[in-house]
C-alpha cells in the first residue's frame, strides 16, 4: 500500500511551490501559452484546480467528472480568469483535498477514476502530486523535470512503467536510469529495445514532455509511446 501520509505532506509541499510561483505571474504571463499544446497557463492552473475537485469526488466514491464534456467546458470557462482568480481558485481547491483526504476512511479500498480505471484510495495522493508537478513543469516558468525530487522522479516513472506494461502498442522496453533504477514495461514479446538514459529524461519521455533526445536506444529511434 502507499504511503498516503507522506504523499499527502509532499503534495502540501509541491503546491506551496505551485501556489508561490504563480503569485509572481501578472495577467498577461497567465494568459500566455504553456507547454502543452493549445493551451495557455491558465488552462493548465483551471485544469489543475478542477482536477483537485475532481479528487475530491473520488475519495467521497462519486464520479470523478460527471462527463467528458464537463470536464473539458470547465477547464475552458476557467482559463481566462486573472491571475488572483487563478490562484485564489488553485490554493481552496488544493484545501478541500487536503481536507477531504484528512477524513477517517479505509484507504485500501477500491476508488474508481477516469474511463473506468480503479485504483486503492491509498495512492489517490500521489496521482494527485503528480497532477500538481508535472502541471508545474508545464508552465514553463523555470520550474523543469530536473528540479523534481529523485524520490518522485523514481516513483513516478515506476508508476508509468506499469502504465504501459502489458500494452500490446508498445513493445518491450528495458529501462535503465544513468544515476540509477531499472524497470520495463510494453508487451512481452521476447525482443526487447533498451532505453538508458538520466532519470529526468526517462520521466520527460514516458509522460510525453520531452522527445528523449537525451536518451540512447539500442533500437535505433525510441519507441512511440501512446498518450497519456
Amino acid at each position: 500500500m502507499s504511503d498516503h501520509v507522506r504523499d499527502l505532506e509532499s503534495l502540501r509541499e509541491a503546491t506551496d511551490r505551485l501556489l508561490t510561483a504563480v503569485g509572481k505571474l501578472d495577467n498577461a504571463a497567465v494568459a500566455a501559452p504553456s507547454r502543452l499544446p493549445g493551451w495557455t497557463r491558465g488552462h493548465v492552473l483551471a485544469h489543475v484546480s478542477r482536477n483537485a475537485d475532481a479528487l475530491v469526488n473520488v475519495l467521497a466514491g462519486r464520479p470523478m467528472y460527471a462527463s467528458a464534456a464537463d470536464r473539458d467546458g470547465d477547464i475552458k470557462r476557467d482559463a481566462p480568469r486573472p491571475r488572483p482568480e487563478q490562484l485564489a481558485d488553485l490554493r481552496e481547491s488544493a484545501e478541500r483535498f487536503q481536507e477531504a483526504a484528512a477524513l477517517d476512511a479505509d484507504w485500501s479500498r477500491t476508488v474508481e477514476l477516469r474511463n473506468g480505471v480503479t485504483d486503492t484510495a491509498s495512492r489517490v495522493p500521489f496521482r494527485r502530486l503528480i497532477e500538481v508537478e508535472l502541471h508545474h513543469v508545464d508552465l514553463n516558468i523555470g520550474y523543469e523535470l530536473e528540479d523534481l525530487s529523485a524520490d518522485f522522479t523514481r516513483r513516478e516513472i515506476t508508476f508509468l512503467a506499469d502504465r504501459f506494461s502489458g500494452n500490446s502498442a508498445v513493445p518491450e522496453i528495458a529501462i535503465t536510469a544513468a544515476d540509477g533504477g531499472q524497470w520495463t514495461t510494453g508487451r512481452q514479446d521476447g525482443d526487447v529495445i533498451s532505453v538508458i538514459g538520466p532519470s529526468a529524461d526517462l520521466l520527460g519521455w514516458l509522460a510525453g514532455r520531452r522527445e528523449g533526445a537525451g536518451l540512447d536506444c539500442d533500437g535505433g529511434l525510441l519507441p512511440v509511446l501512446p498518450a497519456l
